[in-house]
């Protein structure tokens, strides 16, 4: 079973940047995706994007795009989430997730297709 260790998350001011990263126990390069998720206080967990393994190709929700960028470095087994503009909106608790053989019930960014789970790192934008 792979272990997911998320770290990056912090208290930030509007407009400003973070990086989040999650290091994976093992290589992730037979899984079939890399997920971030994040749920506020009071909200249903959400996904804010993809990474399929295959082609490196990306996928966003439509509330984080042009702000957030995610990357994936396979030597470290580690992928990355970049988030620039940061609003308050963003205040979450973010989440990594993989899967290795997708559910075709599932969209890629609902959390019922993942079957791994970090404990994720707390992001708090504020003022």
């Amino acid at each position: 079973q792979v272990h997911l260790v998320e770290s990056g998350g912090g208290l930030v001011q509007p407009g400003a940047s973070l990086r989040l990263s999650c290091a994976a126990s093992e290589s992730t390069s037979d899984y079939y995706a890399i997920a971030w998720f994040r749920q506020a206080p009071g909200n249903e967990r959400e996904g804010v994007s993809c990474i399929f393994i295959s082609d490196g190709t990306t996928r966003y929700a439509d509330s984080v795009k042009g702000r957030f960028t995610m990357s994936r470095d396979s030597a470290k087994n580690t992928v990355y989430l970049q988030m620039n503009n940061l609003k308050p909106e963003d205040t979450a608790i973010y989440y990594c997730a993989v899967v290795r053989s997708p559910d075709v019930d599932y969209d890629d960014l609902e959390e019922q297709l993942y079957d791994y789970w970090g404990q994720g790192t707390q992001v708090t934008v504020s003022s």
